[in-house]
């Protein structure tokens, strides 16, 4: 697991603050969506956990926060707005524009599935599809970006789009303030980023890539963010090239470290999710319970391969993952 270096005591680009700010902004624009306490033992860990049904959010997945926090904090030109995306962040900033009466355009790569891609168009907002993966359509964004005057509204690294997500980790907070440990999934770093800048270490976020994209585990071994690259089950997802420059400083400061884990293991996690719970999952989504399942991160008895043990704090260790599914 790559470890965060140590903590410096300079405020992080993003707070706690913004945190209950974007809360107030977005405050009824997006739902509080369920969490669900399993029962000690199930998937056969020696844990407890608590899943954050963000499924069940607007556009599928968490990135409506963010989305709906970076346009209603800005002033959005009659181009509207534009964004790149691999597919749900996508989704979400074509939901928020139509919700707020905005144009939107959205470029998607090539390795996007068509079912998002749908769903965009189906959202209102003009698509382009172009280039092999997520850096391809962001360059293309850009371009448009610059020619429109059109607001940008980027995948992870704007301190709005973090703070929208930071919003999931404050719900989780609130509604199972026993956590010990949150294991988040990592694409380019927003919601970790957004997630860890909210819980400032009261409890211990994980980050989990997979092993074929590990954007923020190289980012920390090299001290920067450093461009990798990137494929296999998980790209369209957390697919991103370089880890956000907001997230790299908020995982330096309140990140516990990362872990990588196989497409095997994430395609197993798809498989317990809807034996055990009738959950459809996408790899983003199964990600952290692929991590527990494979053992690549284990909540007892030490952390991800020999690393220290979770501390505790009521009853057994608690572990908890934020899932997004594609119906």
């Amino acid at each position: 697991m790559a470890r965060t270096g140590p903590r410096d005591g300079r405020e992080a680009a993003v707070t706690g603050a913004d945190v209950e700010d974007a809360a107030a902004r977005i405050g009824g624009r997006v739902r509080e969506t369920p969490v669900a306490v399993l029962e000690e033992g199930a998937f056969g860990l020696d844990a407890r956990l608590t899943l954050k049904l963000e499924l069940l959010q607007h556009s599928g997945s968490f990135k409506a926060r963010g989305a709906f926090n970076r346009i209603l904090s800005s002033s959005v030109p009659p181009a509207g707005v534009v964004a790149a995306s691999g597919g749900n962040h996508g989704a979400a900033v074509a939901y928020a524009a139509r919700a707020l009466g905005h144009r939107a355009e959205v470029f998607v790569p090539e390795v996007s599935s068509p079912f998002k891609v749908d769903l965009i168009r189906r959202y209102g907002a003009e698509v382009t599809v172009g280039g092999a993966f997520y850096a391809d359509a962001y360059a293309a964004s850009a371009k448009r970006a610059a020619e429109t005057g059109a607001l940008v509204v980027h995948a992870y690294d704007q301190p709005e789009v973090v703070a929208g997500q930071g919003t999931l980790g404050r719900q989780l907070h609130r509604q199972a303030p026993d956590l010990d440990t949150v294991l988040v999934a990592v694409g380019g770093g927003g919601l970790m980023g957004g997630t860890a800048a909210y819980y400032r270490g009261e409890a211990r976020v994980v980050g989990v890539e997979p092993e074929l994209a590990p954007t923020l585990h190289e980012a920390l071994r090299a001290g920067e963010p450093v461009d990798v690259e990137t494929g296999g089950l998980a790209a369209d997802s957390l697919g991103a090239k370089r880890a956000g420059n907001l997230a790299f400083s908020i995982a330096q400061r309140y990140v516990d470290g990362v872990v990588l884990v196989e497409d095997d293991a994430i395609r197993e996690a798809q498989r317990a999710l809807w034996r055990t719970l009738r959950i459809v999952a996408e790899p983003g989504g199964a990600i952290a319970l692929a991590a527990l399942l494979s053992g690549r991160y284990r909540p007892q008895g030490g952390g991800a391969r020999g690393r220290p043990r979770l501390r505790r704090q009521r009853g057994p260790c608690t572990g908890a993952f934020l899932t997004v599914t594609r119906l």
